[in-house]
């Protein structure tokens, strides 16, 4: 068997605030995110089978990707649930993709999140490798399964 490491790219914009951070971070503000999901498996041997010669179908795990966390972050607003409840309804009046997570939104934590929602959905067999994701374009945090048994 041949095991192969496979990434791909994906792309979504959205906002977030730091909650009491002190800094500009803890004002409203947006990124381009570009996200990279490296997976690893062993290379599907089945000659005349469609997927012959694959790890995972790339379009499979754009599907995946795409349904369980671009969808949901692609033009979102995501605070910390410690904001104030006051704020967070004046924040729902005016838009209605708010995610309130538990978390502080930094790239890492969001990194976790993104593993966290992955993980349990890969193929049997398929395993998470790595993430990274690029807050600017010169700015990026990474996980890797092997630094998060």
């Amino acid at each position: 068997m041949t095991r192969i490491r496979v990434t791909k790219r994906f792309h979504f914009e959205m906002a977030h605030a730091l909650h009491e951070y002190d800094g500009l971070c803890r004002n409203i503000h947006g990124h381009s995110y570009n996200l990279e999901i490296t997976i690893a498996g062993n290379v599907f041997r089945s000659p005349g089978h469609p997927k012959d010669g694959m790890v995972m179908d790339f379009h499979e795990l754009k599907m995946l990707v795409k349904a369980h966390i671009t969808e949901k972050l692609d033009h979102a607003l995501m605070v910390n649930s410690l904001i104030n409840p006051q704020h967070l309804e004046a924040l729902a009046s005016t838009t209605s993709r708010i995610i309130v997570v538990d978390f502080q939104p930094t790239t890492e934590n969001i990194l976790q999140y993104i593993a966290d929602t992955l993980k349990p959905l890969l193929p049997e067999g398929i395993t998470l490798f790595s993430i990274r994701l690029h807050e600017t374009v010169t700015s990026f945090a990474e996980w890797f399964a092997s630094d998060n048994p």
